[in-house]
């Protein structure tokens, strides 16, 4: 009778444990909610009163730290007097183009209107950032931090830091949005900066323990200047970079362009005192500096002495950092397996653009292109009129795959490419400035770096081991960057200078990821709330 009643029992656990571990493995992901009100505030970043954009009050905005996985409600209510978006750079937004938040997904919300984005943070970690992407909004805050941290089960290939802080770091001007839109209307580029601000300040200060270390966190939000970082008497050990953990290799200081996301460790080794944080303009001919104290909590030395210098080096050295950016292939990614089923260097690209950005005039006007052609936002987004069918919105045919000689013209380009391809982008940079690059919707290898025009004997150069995947390239002066992509995330996703100037004049268009097969698995359906304008509206979602 007791056996009998024992193996009852038994049974009756490991019915239990089954449901509980079934359970468990079909549980919904964590839900995290916000509310954030857009409304116009009175700063003085650079000394002088000016208009910004101010999220729940705050300059920059509120920071999002989620877990990869979780699924974001964020309820965002525009009290501006023109119509607003907020974009998640970095942000795959998984079969889900409808929440990317640009103007060629999603229709702008009205002043005094809201609208629920509703995305997850799927199979991400690291860190990234959001800002407004409507009309020039960036130039005047509306921008913050997002942090996505791995899940418990899932290890990182470094020690829990002692403290996380998120540097949001970018060139920064005097006039208002309105007047430097008015500006770039007229036909005119922007004038040089009149300032960096780190955290919307010119300076801060970052408080820790000595002997122990911290995560910072440093974002390139500006509008169009690269910058170096660098912390007085400490190296810099990179360990993230938009999502991919890196080598650990330490630096002296890093460049970070427009866009671009790095996280690092520092570790305080060394005499309890105060210590310059600086951020400086690359490539400038005047350099601009944001600084910032590093504060040891046992410290009574106040900082002092020269602002530590920047590079010596310019383009040369800094493709060559670039270069020594890599992957680390025995760490565990947002999933157990980074490489996934796959390794990206062994994939024959089924497919190879170029992209060749230039400056031309165009009815007078400056303009900013790809392939001879400069984009202009339609009055529906470009995802509405595809899944609408409604005609004459973009254009399938109006930009090439290479380039090709010619006057440049105005058009609204959607270049078809198939779910699942393979891709080899080439961007082709003949002017001389530096270039940074964003694709939405996916992360992409950075293979290939080098001076001159690219030509298909450059693969040889690729490094198809271990380059990292990011979300936004440079491309130097002169110069060529080549990026590959799987094209595993359907819907319309946009390619972009992340320079804002140039984005805001034309260098952009839109990479629609199509499959025949529409279901659920490949992409998902409308939102239910999705905003409506243009030749879309009184459609039926």
């Amino acid at each position: 009778m007791e056996q009998k009643a024992g193996f009852l029992l038994h049974l009756v656990c490991g019915v239990l444990a089954v449901l509980l571990s079934s359970s468990v493995v079909k549980a919904e992901d964590p839900y995290k909610f916000y509310t954030w009100t857009v409304t116009y505030g009175t700063l003085s970043p650079l000394g002088v009163p000016q208009q910004v954009i101010l999220i729940n009050g705050q300059f920059p905005g509120p920071r999002l730290d989620v877990v990869t996985n979780d699924n974001i409600i964020l309820n965002l209510i525009n009290k501006l007097d023109q119509p607003f978006l907020l974009t998640r750079n970095g942000i795959k937004q998984r079969k889900n183009s409808w929440q990317d938040g640009v103007l060629g997904t999603n229709c702008p919300i009205p002043p005094n209107s809201n609208y629920t984005y509703k995305f997850q943070t799927k199979d991400q970690i690291g860190s990234f950032t959001y800002f407004p992407s409507t009309q020039f909004h960036k130039a005047a805050g509306g921008f913050g931090g997002i942090n996505v941290y791995a899940r418990p089960r899932i290890p990182v290939p470094y020690p829990t830091p002692d403290g996380d802080f998120t540097l949001l770091a970018g060139d920064w001007y005097k006039s208002s949005h309105k007047a430097l839109q008015q500006s770039l209307d007229s036909g005119k580029s922007l004038p040089f900066p009149a300032g960096v601000l780190i955290n919307g300040q010119t300076s801060n200060t970052f408080s820790g323990d000595q002997g122990k270390t911290y995560m910072f966190r440093i974002s390139n939000v500006g509008l169009s200047a690269s910058l170096n970082f660098r912390i007085e008497g400490h190296k810099l050990k990179l360990v993230e970079c938009e999502g991919s953990h890196t080598i650990q290799n330490m630096y002296d200081s890093l460049d970070i362009h427009v866009g671009q996301s790095v996280s690092v460790l520092v570790t305080l080794n060394q005499a309890p005192k105060d210590y310059h944080i600086v951020a400086s303009t690359r490539f400038t001919r005047l350099v601009l500096t944001a600084t910032s104290v590093l504060h040891y909590t046992n410290s009574h030395t106040s900082v002092s002495g020269p602002v530590p210098a920047g590079p010596t080096g310019q383009i040369h050295w800094s493709m060559e950092q670039a270069r020594t950016f890599r992957w680390n292939l025995t760490a565990n990614a947002a999933r157990p397996n980074p490489q996934g089923s796959f390794h990206y260097g062994k994939v024959t690209p089924t497919k190879t653009i170029v992209l060749a950005n230039s400056a031309p005039l165009i009815n007078g006007k400056q303009r900013y292109a790809f392939n001879r052609v400069s984009y202009v936002n339609p009055d529906t987004p470009v995802k509405l009129a595809d899944y609408f069918n409604i005609p004459g919105v973009f254009s399938l045919n109006s930009i090439q795959t290479t380039p090709s000689d010619g006057s440049a013209s105005l058009a609204t380009p959607v270049m078809p490419v198939s779910h699942h391809d393979f891709i080899e982008i080439v961007f082709q940079n003949n002017e001389n400035s530096v270039q940074s690059m964003h694709l939405d919707g996916y992360d992409f290898w950075v293979v290939g770096y080098g001076s001159g025009p690219w030509t298909p004997a450059k693969r040889t150069t690729y490094n198809l081991v271990d380059t990292l995947t990011r979300h936004t390239a440079q491309v130097y002066p002169n110069s060529w960057t080549t990026i590959l992509a799987s094209l595993d995330n359907q819907g319309m996703w946009n390619l972009r200078s992340a320079i804002w100037e140039r984005q805001y004049l034309g260098q952009q268009f839109y990479l629609r990821v199509w499959n025949p097969v529409q279901n659920l698995a490949n992409e998902y359906t409308i939102p239910s709330n999705a905003l409506l304008c243009g030749k879309a509206v009184g459609r039926h979602t």
